[in-house]
């Protein structure tokens, strides 16, 4: 009997290393492709933000520094402007120039006056002094023995200065000369005789020297009147050039003045606005700037790219100085900082994953070492158990074999059925609701893909960018309805907040609008933003009404008047009520209508949960929804909901 009872040892042996399906297989070392994707998202967004940082600082520096540099050639603008600007209101105490204001006028007093002009003009260096008579003609100035640029005789009688000055105002004008072309800044003062304005005194004061102080700057910059035309600028392409169009009484005016000599007012290369505020205006434009810094060897370039404009005003002259600061330094500067935080946080996230890495495989040798020994004892407690019984008797073993391998197959069947039994159960759960969550995303997409495509028709691509934008959202919505199959689709709980009635509805009608429009049903919304705020979580109430819609609208399909009416009540007592009224035929008589697979419509188009799982949505928030027929025909869906106190609401 020992040799048969030890056939049995050879396939009972066998099984012990089927306890190794006990221990758990061995995990892969090898990277989770989500966790990659993780890592370099959180290294693009840290170097995207260590570029914006940087970007912004560069930014307020060059706003500062740009600042200061405006207000040192303000100065310096001022301060050439304005050094001779009271020379004209002295002339009239000149004896030589009064002389030759009277009537009838000698030789000699005009030579007295001219002569007088002359000396003074030598001594504070200006481009000419002159002195105009009440019709505006030149009777003497400081060129009178220059015969090829002499102002005397001179008709000036259109210009601003002039006319301001025999108004009795101070004149100051910037303006072209007639005689030489010659730019330059025209300040002009009455002289009175008593009360009586006789005559203009006007001094034109040289702009040279301002082409000189351009290098304060560091940076290409302008100059513009009160015309918005650009007088003096670093860059010779942009001189008499207009920052915007000019109106037509603006250019009339400048052809009647001659202010720029008749010469052609070109556009500024691009739109900027003459006073770009604290902050400045970013342009992008092409730009000859200097590829050499001596001025024998210079030469130029067009460089395109982004500049910062900054602007400040000239009160006394009445101009605009501006700015342009590169932005390329900044930005190549943000550029190297977001790259060097980008390094920097894939070195450090690099250092923690070698880390982790290698504390999980610790982890794993000491829990395949652990799960070997247990294996291991379990095995030699069945090898002596299996022992002591072959000892016994070889029929009583085979019984005994027998006998578990009958329980084992009904423990197998029964737990075979169990499993099915509750895998069944589940089964029909999740497709109620997932059959339910999914049917509103994929009818939201299907409508705003057909919006997309008669957008696209029409060119309206903001639109067809806005619908796809929904789109996306609508399928993350569907991702986040899908995980959670890991869990046999546990409910995700509803967050009440201050919500907008009319937004949620806004909403709704939006995703159902082709529908709606392609079924001519006609839509009475009554609800405006503002008027009834509740307390519930947003996209919930949204899936209500878009089932209440949805089923309202297959209510009238049949119906000869298709209307649907959208009504809110504001809160009485903490509730508000909304209504969707329909034109359609009715409800039914047998009250069945919120059991669940209950449905009046056509077998495959519907499994009667929708109303059913919407009124339990709309408890969740301490609501609730019924239903009645309307007396002029059609149903009525009244949602009563929570409202938001003005503490709550933001």
């Amino acid at each position: 009997m020992s040799e048969p009872a030890a056939a049995p040892s050879t396939p009972s042996a066998a099984p012990a290393p089927a306890g190794g399906p006990g221990l758990p297989p061995s995990r892969s070392l090898s990277p989770n492709p989500f966790i990659v994707a993780a890592i370099l998202l959180v290294i693009g967004l840290i170097g995207f933000g260590g570029y914006r940082a940087s970007e912004y600082q560069g930014m307020q520096t060059l706003r500062t520094d740009a600042g200061h540099r405006l207000d040192l050639f303000a100065a310096a603008v001022d301060g050439i402007v304005n050094r001779y600007a009271h020379i004209p209101a002295t002339i009239q105490l000149s004896e030589e120039v009064l002389g030759v204001m009277h009537k009838p006028r000698g030789d000699a007093s005009v030579l007295a006056a001219n002569r007088f002009l002359q000396r003074l003009n030598g001594h504070i260096g200006s481009i000419a002094i002159f002195v105009v008579d009440e019709r505006g003609i030149v009777i003497a100035a400081s060129n009178w023995n220059d015969p090829d640029n002499s102002f005397v005789g001179e008709d000036l009688s259109f210009r601003s200065y002039f006319l301001d000055g025999l108004a009795g105002r101070v004149g100051r004008h910037f303006a072209i000369g007639i005689t030489r072309g010659e730019p330059g800044y025209f300040v002009s003062h009455p002289i009175r005789q008593g009360k009586q304005v006789v005559g203009v005194a006007v001094i034109k004061i040289s702009l040279a020297q301002l082409e000189s102080a351009w290098d304060l700057l560091g940076a290409p910059a302008l100059i513009a009147d009160g015309n918005d035309v650009v007088i003096l600028s670093s860059v010779p392409e942009w001189r008499y050039t207009a920052l915007s169009p000019l109106p037509i009484d603006t250019r009339v005016e400048i052809k009647m003045s001659r202010l720029y000599n008749d010469g052609p007012i070109g556009d500024f290369p691009v739109s900027v606005d003459p006073d770009p505020g604290h902050d400045g205006q970013i342009v992008h434009m092409n730009l000859r700037t200097p590829t050499a810094t001596s001025p024998r060897t210079r030469s130029h370039a067009d460089v395109a790219g982004s500049y910062l404009v900054h602007g400040r005003g000239l009160k006394d002259v009445g101009w605009r100085l501006l700015i342009f600061s590169d932005l390329r330094p900044v930005r190549a500067q943000a550029f190297g900082h977001g790259a060097l935080a980008a390094v920097a946080t894939g070195f450090v996230l690099l250092l923690l994953l070698v880390v982790a890495q290698r504390r999980r495989i610790i982890r794993q040798k000491l829990e395949a070492k652990a799960l070997l020994e247990q294996a291991n004892a379990q095995l030699e407690s069945k090898v002596a158990r299996r022992t002591k019984a072959l000892t016994d008797t070889n029929v009583r073993l085979r019984k005994e074999v027998a006998e578990r391998q009958l329980a084992e197959q009904t423990l197998r069947a029964a737990q075979d059925e169990l499993v099915q039994a509750a895998k069944l159960a589940v089964l029909g759960q999740l497709a109620a609701g997932i059959t339910h969550e999914l049917a509103q995303p994929l009818g939201a997409m299907r409508t705003l893909s057909g919006n997309a495509v008669e957008f696209m028709k029409r060119g309206n691509l903001a639109t067809v960018e806005q619908n796809l934008g929904i789109i996306a959202r609508l399928a993350d919505q569907m991702g986040r309805i899908i995980t959670p199959l890991k869990t046999f689709a546990r409910k995700s709980p509803a967050i009440p907040v201050p919500t907008d009635v009319a937004h949620a509805v806004g909403a709704a009608l939006f995703l159902l609008d082709q529908r709606l429009g392609k079924a001519g049903i006609t839509v009475l919304n009554h609800c405006e933003p503002g008027q009834a705020i509740a307390l519930c979580d947003q996209n919930r109430l949204e899936q209500v009404l878009i089932n209440l819609i949805r089923n309202a609208g297959d209510a009238m399909s049949e119906s000869p008047r298709k209307e649907l009416l959208i009504d809110v009540t504001p809160a009485t007592d903490g509730q508000l009520t909304l209504s969707i009224a329909d034109s359609g035929c009715g409800l039914p008589a047998d009250g069945a209508l919120f059991e669940p697979f209950f449905t009046t419509k056509p077998a495959g188009e519907g499994l009667g949960l929708g109303l059913a799982i919407s009124r339990d949505i709309v408890r969740e928030f301490g609501g609730d929804l019924h239903a009645e027929n309307r007396p002029e025909g059609g149903a009525r869906f009244i949602l009563t909901l929570p409202a938001a106190t003005k503490e709550e609401q933001p």
